[in-house]
């Protein structure tokens, strides 16, 4: 699958229009981990437990969004975006999507 930020892929036409894909996922930390990241807050840094889970999350989102558009038939994503936002203290949602196209 050939996943690009932009509205064309370089050296490759678009045959067809699959339409709108997309993948989500909401990750939360358990609450030893997040006692850590709590405690970090204190001293500062970066937030290793934090960073992990919202790794996690880009890569099971993505994974949603390709699993979609190669159930419409497509080769590619095109004009890809991640978006996130906090749906409660500690938990994320993750969403990936772009549109779905046949290049050759």
């Amino acid at each position: 699958m050939i996943i690009v930020t932009t509205e064309f892929v370089p050296g490759k036409e678009v045959k067809e229009l699959k339409g709108f894909v997309r993948g989500s996922t909401i990750q939360s930390k358990h609450v030893g981990k997040d006692i850590l990241a709590g405690l970090k807050t204190i001293v500062g840094g970066e937030i290793k437990e934090y960073n992990e889970m919202m790794e996690k999350a880009r890569q099971v989102a993505i994974g949603r969004m390709v699993e979609d558009a190669e159930a419409k038939g497509a080769n590619a994503i095109l004009a890809f975006r991640l978006q996130s936002s906090a749906v409660m203290a500690g938990a994320a949602e993750i969403i990936a999507y772009g549109t779905a196209v046949v290049v050759e």
